[in-house]
């Protein structure tokens, strides 16, 4: 996962307002009105940051949101909270991930997913974490994130999370 590739010219880089954003069109609309309607305040008040996927023509080719929250020791799987204190404890959030609708198919969502955890493992240097988590707008959604090993928290069949031992291990991959 370190070594994420992007066709060339490709770049990721922070959402800046100057970015047109409303031509983007992932075939979900919250994905969609996220991106177009709140990423950008919502980075402005450093709730969550929003990086932009751009192909070497500045097309918006897809986008992720990070952002940090806690969770209950009680929320999570059994065999991750033994060794926990029984508290708050923090985690990262990957709180949207699209990908264009003209560019779906292609293996870029895998690609954008590695990078949105590169940079979380990245932050964990500073800021530490248990695990990220993420909610599924929907089924296909969720089917997607199951394939990168994230598994559902008991109780909450649409938040999964990805323990940082196993992002510590794919990163190091």
């Amino acid at each position: 996962m370190s070594g994420v590739r992007y066709p060339d010219g490709w770049r990721v880089e922070l959402l800046r307002k100057s970015h047109d954003r409303r031509g983007f069109s992932s075939g979900q609309e919250q994905v969609d009105r996220w991106l177009k309607k709140s990423a950008f305040q919502s980075q402005k008040k450093h709730l969550s940051s929003t990086k932009l996927l751009l192909d070497g023509e500045n097309h918006l080719v897809g986008y992720y949101s990070l952002a940090t929250s806690q969770v209950d020791f009680s929320d999570l799987p059994t065999d991750v909270a033994k060794s926990l204190p029984q508290r708050q404890l923090p985690v990262a959030v990957l709180a949207w991930l699209g990908i264009a609708s003209s560019f779906q198919g292609r293996g870029i969502g895998k690609r954008l997913l590695a990078t949105a955890l590169k940079d979380c493992f990245d932050a964990s240097e500073t800021f530490a974490f248990i695990a990220v988590i993420l909610d599924c707008v929907d089924e296909p959604s969720k089917a997607f994130y199951q394939h990168f090993d994230f598994a559902e928290l008991p109780g909450y069949p649409m938040r999964l999370s990805l323990p940082f031992k196993l992002l510590e291990r794919m990163v190091n991959e």
